[in-house]
């Protein structure tokens, strides 16, 4: 798992989580709060009731006491339509459906019920203060008191679903905003942590893009003062590379330049004495032209891993294959291999060094020579692919295996030792000329399906 991923779903599941507390914390106060704001309006209505009955007690008597109390806080019988009823304002604003869920009772102070709109059970006597009530399977929640002047017991009371269904939907509406700004936050998150680690994908670029011999140590003020020191010590290990590099390159670019005059002087020897002993001498005179070839391909694999002297041209790529495939012809003749060409674009134009392109095509055409057998073919096609020229050349031999195609690319790596007389550097020194003009080279079976080897070349063509 990327460091990226890791820590954000860290810091998410973290915000996300302390979230989801204060959230469940808020629903909780938020909850406690309007119980306790309706109980204190449960009390304010019982006093205001208390108030009412202390004027009225004076002034009226008995029965019109009850009369009055019943129409100024009884619910009219007219107006209620059964609980299927959705709207909350009653029919001709004749008040509020939540009405029916608040009872108030008055009994004096013998223990007449003056006014009994809830019609509770109270066989256990009345006591003041706040208690809890089954009426009709509903639970309610009541407030009494004993007005000490008139001797009256009054008692308000609410039912418990209309003081959860408020104190919910208040609850709720303060959790939305929770709610609403945890995505939010939570892409904050992501978009902060992708930007935080912008300087070190700036860091990585030119790591991923860096070529063996352009190897330059990174720029150590776009590095956060976290990585500073990681920065510093892959740019020491940057150097140490370039210089393991470059001793490399200068030891077998001089180590081919000295053998070059001593194998020059021994093939000379050696042709002197062949015509002196015909026949004697074949197999050693082999052995040298196959030391002479390798210190060519060492010496060109040098100039190639340094760049020196890589000028890229426009060139007609039709006319490098042409050319490659007739100064093989006479390898092909012996071995009785006749060379195709597929090639319907005569001009194929693209940028890149002659020499090298000419070296590599001659070097990948004279290997499919020497792995065909005689009298079979080694065809060349040419192909449009991509914004660039493929250019596919497939021999008859015996092939790579799938698993071991990424292993024959490898510098001085021979498959079948008994098979060819190189050093395994011909596909590595192809590959590597391919990149430098920004290719790829890959290996591939043949398409239809014969023993073989096609290696194929991609190289963008000339804007």
């Amino acid at each position: 798992m990327s460091l990226t991923r890791k820590l954000t779903l860290l810091v998410t599941g973290t915000v996300f989580f302390i979230t989801l507390i204060a959230a469940g914390w808020g629903y909780y106060v938020s909850d406690h709060q309007m119980e306790e704001l309706f109980d204190a309006e449960l009390a304010q209505s019982t006093r205001i009731v208390q108030g009412l009955v202390e004027h009225l007690s004076d002034t009226q008597s008995f029965e019109q006491l009850s009369r009055t109390l019943s129409l100024t806080l009884q619910l009219p019988e007219s107006t209620y339509q059964g609980p299927e009823e959705e709207d909350e304002i009653l029919a001709d604003g004749a008040g509020h459906k939540y009405e029916r869920k608040l009872a108030f009772e008055v009994w004096t102070p013998d223990g007449n019920p003056v006014l009994d709109t809830l019609n509770a059970n109270d066989d256990q006597g009345l006591k003041p203060g706040f208690d809890w009530l089954e009426v009709a399977g509903y639970q309610w929640r009541t407030f009494t008191l004993n007005d000490p002047e008139t001797g009256f017991w009054i008692r308000s009371a609410q039912r418990e679903d209309v003081r959860d269904e408020l104190s919910q939907e208040i609850a709720v509406g303060n959790l939305l905003p929770f709610l609403l700004a945890l995505p939010l936050l939570a892409l904050a998150v992501v978009g902060s942590i992708q930007l935080g680690f912008q300087p070190l994908r700036k860091l990585e670029r030119p790591v991923r893009n860096m070529a063996p011999e352009n190897i330059h140590p990174l720029d150590d003020r776009q590095a956060p003062r976290e990585v500073a020191g990681l920065v510093h010590a892959v740019n020491g290990l940057l150097r140490r590379l370039n210089q393991a590099l470059e001793r490399e390159r200068r030891f077998s670019a001089d180590a081919a330049h000295e053998l070059r005059t001593p194998l020059a002087a021994l093939r000379l020897n050696l042709e002197q004495q062949a015509e002196r002993f015909p026949g004697e001498f074949e197999n050693l005179t082999a052995a040298v032209d196959r030391m002479v070839h390798l210190v060519e391909q060492l010496l060109l694999l040098s100039k190639v891993d340094a760049g020196v002297d890589f000028r890229s041209e426009p060139q007609n790529l039709a006319e490098l294959v042409e050319q490659s495939i007739a100064d093989v012809a006479p390898l092909a003749l012996k071995k009785q291999i006749e060379p195709e060409l597929d090639n319907p674009y005569p001009l194929a134009m693209v940028n890149c060094h002659n020499a090298l392109i000419t070296t590599m095509m001659r070097s990948l055409l004279a290997n499919a020579i020497q792995y065909s057998p005689p009298r079979t073919q080694v065809s060349t096609t040419m192909r449009k692919v991509n914004g660039g020229f493929k250019v596919s050349i497939c021999d008859q031999g015996p092939g790579i295996p799938v698993k071991d195609r990424e292993r024959a690319l490898s510098r001085f790596t021979r498959l079948d030792q008994r098979q060819g007389q190189g050093a395994g550097l011909g596909l590595a020194i192809a590959q590597r000329i391919v990149e430098l003009h920004g290719g790829k080279l890959s290996l591939e079976g043949r398409a239809d399906g014969k023993h073989g080897l096609c290696v194929t070349i991609w190289l963008p063509a000339k804007p």
